[in-house]
């Protein structure tokens, strides 16, 4: 009789614009994938929804699309690793399962009039204190108040002993249990505004502030570290759940960046750049947030806790999938990098991609998107252009910030995420940087970071520094001849940023 030895690692990545499967296998290559991606409801300006009953069945496909590319079974995944978009949010019934609207993304403004009420109150500080977070819409905690006057509205006599909330890490984990683990980790609490950075538990002077309840909260947990299985019948076999991070902890995981002095950046949906900061609360002069790089559990002590400084872009790709889906000006993400090198420059073309409101290090929640130098002679390519460099403007403002906060100017920067497949961008990124930009053969680094922290975490990988080590790169961006004019032109970029944030005035 043989004995069935797991010899696999799932991880999903449950991000904005879509859900991932990623398989890997004992030597940490990736084996197989699946990807679906999410609709984006806009039910008023400023506000963006997504339907978790969609996010649910999308994991359900993407794990067993996976599992089938990969010619794998459930018995022989020996743990599954979670990483999600964060500060995303709803509210479910334990007894139905059933959402009470839909989750509130992280992008929505929605609350933006309650962030500055609580500003105007003097909240500002004490707030900061206890999360390492700025006051914004962008957190978790506004989104809850909101989501909870609205289950009070529609359901007078509501008993919130039946009410759950969570960020997506919780939803589709007390779904893959079963409805038997209300959990979350504390890399995604360390971004609802809610969770005292210097404690890791739930602030109860927040919860009072908020008037959020503390039992429809999920239990904190080690973001390495078992978390529950998942029910057998789900997917023919129980998988052991051994890893929750938020998408960016998780790519700074991959990245190797496990102490001060080395950072990232992923391109996604926004730009997150994010670096380590050691075992202990860095505090930022330029704001740049405050949050939990990620945490371990050990046995028979305190778990293991790793601080990082953030710079939070909230539109990047998602300018490209606006060009796409908003203005029809292209058809495929890949049209941008061959228009961009139609033209010689930007045609004096400058925009500034407040389409959710400004993020690090300007906090502006009323700063709407803009192309400004507009003149009779740009074509469409240098709008596309326009676009494409003001990604790389709004990273370099953040490595600035960055620099000045740790005293050590970051000499290299690790990136991830789809927009890195632009080789366009990412020369001008290194170009308006002056610093080289290594690019990694998998850029979905959030999953794989997922999958590297649940092998580590049962033990099926036996060395962080040799995983790390054996991942490819795939290009490495040094600056160019490029270099001196892309500087030149960010100076005049910050200039556009100022009219774009007193656009009312």
């Amino acid at each position: 009789m043989s004995l069935n030895i797991p010899t696999y690692i799932l991880s999903l990545d449950l991000g904005t614009t879509g859900n991932r499967a990623m398989l890997f296998d004992a030597a940490g290559k990736l084996v197989s994938s699946a990807y679906k991606e999410l609709t984006q409801y806009y039910p008023q300006p400023g506000w963006l929804e997504h339907n978790p009953t969609e996010i649910w069945q999308d994991t359900c496909w993407v794990i067993q699309t996976a599992l089938e590319k990969g010619g794998v079974g459930a018995k022989d995944v020996a743990a599954m690793g979670i990483s999600v978009q964060r500060e995303t949010c709803l509210l479910w019934d334990k007894t139905t399962g059933k959402p009470f609207y839909n989750a509130i993304v992280w992008q929505d403004r929605r609350t933006a009039s309650l962030c500055q009420q609580l500003t105007t109150q003097g909240k500002a500080a004490e707030i900061y204190n206890r999360t390492g977070l700025v006051i914004d819409a962008y957190f978790s905690a506004t989104k809850l108040v909101w989501l909870l006057d609205y289950a009070k509205q529609q359901h007078p006599r509501i008993n919130f002993n039946h009410i759950l909330a969570g960020t997506i890490d919780t939803w589709i984990l007390w779904n893959l249990t079963g409805g038997k683990v209300h959990a979350t980790d504390t890399s995604n609490a360390s971004r609802t505004m809610l969770m005292d950075l210097g404690t890791g538990e739930w602030s109860v002077p927040l919860l009072k502030l908020f008037g959020i309840p503390a039992q429809i909260l999920p239990k904190i947990q080690p973001s390495i570290g078992l978390f529950g299985e998942t029910q057998p019948e789900l997917l023919g076999a129980a998988i052991p759940i051994a890893a929750m991070l938020g998408d960016q902890h998780a790519a700074l995981f991959a990245h190797g960046c496990d102490r001060p002095g080395l950072s990232k950046c992923t391109y996604g949906t926004g730009s997150f750049l994010m670096a380590h900061t050691g075992a202990r609360v860095a505090r930022s002069r330029h704001q740049l947030l405050s949050t939990i790089a990620w945490t371990q559990s050990v046995a028979g002590a305190p778990p293991k806790v790793g601080y990082a400084l953030e710079g939070s872009i909230f539109t990047s790709g998602a300018c490209i999938q606006w060009l796409r889906d908003g203005l029809k000006m292209i058809s495929t993400a890949t049209d941008t990098e061959m228009m961009a090198r139609q033209v010689v420059d930007n045609g004096g073309v400058y925009f500034v991609p407040a389409l959710s409101g400004l993020g690090a290090p300007h906090w502006d929640m009323q700063a709407r998107g803009a192309f400004l130098g507009m003149t009779g002679g740009v074509k469409r390519e240098h709008l596309v252009r326009a676009v494409l460099e003001a990604i790389a403007y709004q990273v370099k403002e953040v490595v600035q910030a960055v620099n000045l906060d740790s005293g050590t100017d970051i000499i290299q920067l690790k990136v991830d995420g789809g927009a890195c497949q632009n080789d366009f961008l990412m020369q001008f990124q290194a170009d308006v940087l002056g610093i080289p930009v290594e690019r990694p053969a998998i850029l979905d680094a959030s999953a794989q970071g997922a999958a590297f922290a649940a092998g580590l975490g049962i033990e099926f990988w036996d060395s962080y520094e040799e995983l790390i080590a054996q991942r490819q790169i795939d290009q490495v961006f040094r600056p160019s001849t490029g270099a001196e004019q892309a500087q030149e032109q960010f100076h005049k970029w910050l200039k556009a940023v100022e009219r774009a944030k007193n656009w009312i005035e």
